[in-house]
């Protein structure tokens, strides 16, 4: 993506780049949240097409149609990514709510303070 000059040599945005408030530019794709770039930053990866390339024939079988088979094995795939990210939003929901605590901020304070406290004794005698 080249940057275009105006008459005075300066740079100006990319064709299709929208200013934003503060007066910089953002990409086409921005507007599509975060959502959006995901699904396209995974749908043009070329190594997760290589993946599905390999892994995908290896359970087909050429003797039925091929259509309901790959059917299957999408439906599978989302119902386990599907529960893979629910158990880790779950899982980091319950660390936020306990780390978000002063008891856990003083107890990281307590812990880094030791830690700190005997590193620089074990420095001081090493000498």
């Amino acid at each position: 993506m080249r940057l275009r000059t105006t008459g005075s040599g300066e740079r100006s945005a990319p064709r299709g780049a929208k200013p934003t408030t503060r007066g910089r530019w953002r990409l086409p794709w921005a507007q599509l949240g975060g959502f959006g770039q995901g699904l396209w930053s995974n749908v043009l990866n070329p190594k997760a097409a290589s993946v599905y390339l390999t892994l995908v024939p290896q359970f087909l079988t050429s003797s039925r149609p091929i259509a309901p088979q790959i059917v299957t094995l999408a439906v599978a795939h989302v119902a386990v990514v599907l529960v893979w990210l629910l158990f880790w939003t779950t899982v980091v929901a319950a660390a936020r709510t306990a780390i978000d605590t002063p008891r856990f901020r003083r107890g990281t304070s307590r812990l880094a303070g030791g830690v700190l406290v005997v590193l620089g004794v074990r420095t001081a005698t090493a000498s």
